[in-house]
């Protein structure tokens, strides 16, 4: 399937320079050809502008070009979103063409879905599960008893969901994710034994989430683990049961945030950072990557280290650290001087 530029500029709000040439694919700047599109956002990748084999280039309005190229060009206010918006209009494309159920599949009598979805073969789904209209939900995926999908969500192959779980609509998750399990909950004995809690909540996950593959969402020991509209999770994140993710927060890869634990809405945690349960991370702070969070943290704050502080402080002491080897040379010469001074006193 080819597509015009100018219908391209269309769809982006953009303006078009140059010839009306065709695309049919996408490919990276270092290395598009002839009848490809691809766009240039990031300063570092300036050279290949010049040299890609691209037929069309989406790039900021502002961009003041160092000599002429063959591409056509589409500017728009923001290159990086512009290419998001289209990668998404092509991907709803893609998808509108999986209809129909596919066998060997199960399909409880007492399940239900919408229009236009899509069921992989070897798929679950068990009794009272509801699905919305325009959902794909991939092979061998397992929907558990009373699970309600909501519309135009992808359930990527091998996702368990659990019983009685709640997903929004526009919902992404990737493959291997687990959503539901139960959480954590072991009572000590006397004996010094565990005794298991028994996890009868769920998992609400709300609209426009999108989770990445292998991550487990425990289920709530009673009431609900809650994922905000709009949260992004990366791939190997652990969600522990009660806790609750607020809008619009991302986290990425390898975090594990603990039991009963409240996030805010536009918080950013890094990469491997572990957070205690019974804590609260107030709305747009920030957790660096590999800190250890041990106490709540105030709304816009950014913390840093294990056990994490103030991002500043730590900058802060990072600097004083690395000038010690120099601090404690000039200790020495002061103490040297000192003793000199001493023995000619005397």
């Amino acid at each position: 399937m080819k597509f015009p530029a100018s219908q391209i500029a269309i769809l982006v709000n953009g303006k078009l320079e140059g010839p009306d040439k065709e695309v049919s694919s996408f490919g990276k700047i270092e290395e598009a050809k002839e009848g490809q599109l691809t766009f240039f956002a990031n300063a570092k990748y300036e050279e290949y502008l010049y040299t890609t084999g691209a037929s069309v280039v989406i790039l900021n309005e502002g961009f003041q070009l160092k000599q002429k190229i063959g591409a056509t060009l589409i500017r728009v206010p923001d290159a990086y979103t512009a290419f998001a918006t289209l990668l998404s209009k092509y991907e709803a494309i893609v998808k509108q063409q999986l209809q129909g159920i596919q066998q060997p599949s199960y399909i409880a009598k007492s399940a239900s879905h919408g229009a236009n979805v899509f069921i992989g073969a070897f798929a679950y789904l068990g009794e009272n599960v509801i699905i919305g209209d325009n959902t794909k939900i991939y092979p061998n995926a397992y929907i558990g008893d009373n699970v309600t999908i909501g519309n135009d969500c992808v359930i990527h192959p091998g996702v368990k969901i659990y019983h009685d779980c709640k997903i929004g609509n526009q919902v992404s998750i990737h493959a291997g994710t687990v959503i539901g399990s139960d959480g954590f909950g072991f009572a000590p004995q006397a004996d010094g034994s565990f005794k298991k809690v028994p996890q009868i909540g769920n998992v609400v996950i709300e609209d426009h989430v999108e989770i990445g593959a292998n991550t487990t969402i425990d289920r709530a020991t009673i009431g609900s683990t809650i994922i905000r509209s709009g949260a992004k999770l990366d791939n190997l994140i652990q969600i522990a049961h009660n806790v609750e993710v607020g809008n619009s927060t991302v986290i990425a890869a390898q975090a594990g945030v603990s039991g009963s634990t409240k996030i805010g809405k536009g918080v950013m945690i890094g990469g491997q950072a572990g957070i205690v349960g019974h804590i609260q991370l107030g709305d747009g702070a920030k957790v660096n990557a590999q800190s250890g969070v041990s106490k709540s943290v105030d709304a816009g704050k950014a913390v840093t280290g294990s056990p994490a502080y103030d991002y500043t402080s730590a900058l802060r002491s990072q600097a004083i650290n690395r000038k010690l080897p120099e601090l404690e040379k000039r200790v020495k010469e002061l103490e040297a001087l000192v003793k000199q001074l001493l023995s000619e006193r005397v």
